[in-house]
């Protein structure tokens, strides 16, 4: 394949430049990459921009909620079929609190903050739902204005550190506690956005220079939707850039969530109550040979905390890309626990992820109802 001296100048001046998108829930670029559509997932940038330092400031373009790559003329903001944008890739609970990550490339790690939002107007996102559709830049502007408003608080989780950023002081517009933030741009082993988990480089793909994993936790707004979008946004403190990439969810059964004093009358006719829910946890941890991932927690199911008991997850899913481990366990609705991923050595040793525990509550639902658990080991 023959390139362009444009795209081979622009190529080389992306190495240079902070590169990072959402991996989980699966986001369209994160899928873009392991169909091989994108050969360079971490290069949705918007650029030049005012990054820094109001997070706000900058307008979307062609990039909009979901990111736009030059480097490979790609545009997440239109569904693509079978790759990606048809149908969500995971369903919530209205106010849950999930997990969620991204990966930033080693030679691309420029520090700032970053967030997650979710646009409550479904006539908008829908426009970024039909297949061979592209959305307009004034409609993507509109949607990006739309997800800015909706911003899921990093101080809406109960425990979860929302300090400010170092390269920020009191006074400018990034001095706010609500977006997450990277450690400091000159931080040391533990600096900028690589050091938020502190986890070993290629922990994460990325096709540069091997990436490293940020996790956070956001609570889900008390909204319903079949299919809507989860929109990742970081900005750069060092460069004038922003990465922008989108997942499709979806939320509770969606319907429209009825005001707080309306009730809905049952139907006994249309649904079985399930006595159990098949919950899966799929944990992406790499291994090497010998070594296991298993879940523990606080119900006897999980072993009630004891390692010895937990519940070993299978690996038959797992490759370099994606390495998932995964179980399901037949579990009562309503029941709520906290747990923890452990890492089995082939001698038997343990290895417990950090701290904070890991909580979930079994949705409701018709009978043969499923749920799933998405997460990365930290």
């Amino acid at each position: 394949m023959k390139f362009s001296s444009a795209l081979a100048a622009l190529s080389a001046a992306t190495l240079v430049h902070g590169h990072g998108y959402m991996t989980l829930p699966k986001s369209r670029t994160r899928l873009g990459s392991e169909s091989g559509i994108d050969t360079c997932p971490e290069c949705t940038i918007l650029e030049p921009v005012s990054a820094w330092p109001d997070l706000d400031i900058a307008p979307v373009g062609r990039s909009g909620p979901c990111g736009f790559n030059a480097r490979v003329g790609v545009d997440y903001n239109t569904p693509r079929s079978g790759l990606w944008g048809n149908s969500p890739v995971q369903r919530f609970q209205p106010g849950q609190v999930i997990d969620v990550e991204w990966c930033v490339d080693h030679n691309g790690d420029h520090g700032g903050m970053f967030t997650y939002r979710l646009c409550q107007n479904q006539t908008l996102v829908d426009k970024f739902l039909t297949p061979g559709y592209i959305p307009t830049s004034d409609e993507k502007q509109q949607a990006e204005d739309c997800f800015e408003a909706g911003t899921l608080k990093c101080t809406d989780v109960s425990g979860q550190n929302c300090g400010f950023n170092p390269d920020c002081s009191p006074g400018q517009a990034c001095w706010r506690n609500d977006w997450f933030t990277c450690n400091a741009f000159q931080g040391g082993d533990r600096r900028g956005c690589q050091g938020v988990d502190n986890k070993p480089r290629g922990s994460c793909f990325t096709t540069i220079a091997g990436g490293y994993p940020v996790t956070k936790r956001i609570r889900l707004p008390n909204y319903n939707s079949a299919h809507t979008l989860l929109s990742f946004k970081w900005n750069s403190f060092q460069t004038g850039q922003i990465y922008l990439s989108c997942a499709d969810i979806a939320i509770g059964d969606g319907s429209i969530t009825p005001p707080p004093s309306t009730t809905i009358p049952s139907n006994p006719g249309t649904c079985v109550p399930a006595s159990t829910v098949a919950v899966t946890f799929n944990e992406r941890a790499t291994t090497v040979v010998g070594q296991t991932i298993k879940v523990v927690g606080s119900i006897p199911q999980l072993g009630s905390w004891n390692p010895a008991a937990a519940v070993t997850l299978s690996a038959a899913g797992y490759t370099n890309s994606n390495p998932v481990w995964s179980t399901t366990l037949d579990l009562a609705p309503g029941t709520t626990f906290t747990y923890k991923f452990v890492r089995v050595e082939s001698n038997g040793a343990i290895a417990w992820e950090s701290d904070p525990n890991r909580s979930f509550t079994v949705p409701g639902g018709c009978e043969g109802a499923k749920a799933s658990v998405d997460s990365a080991w930290r």
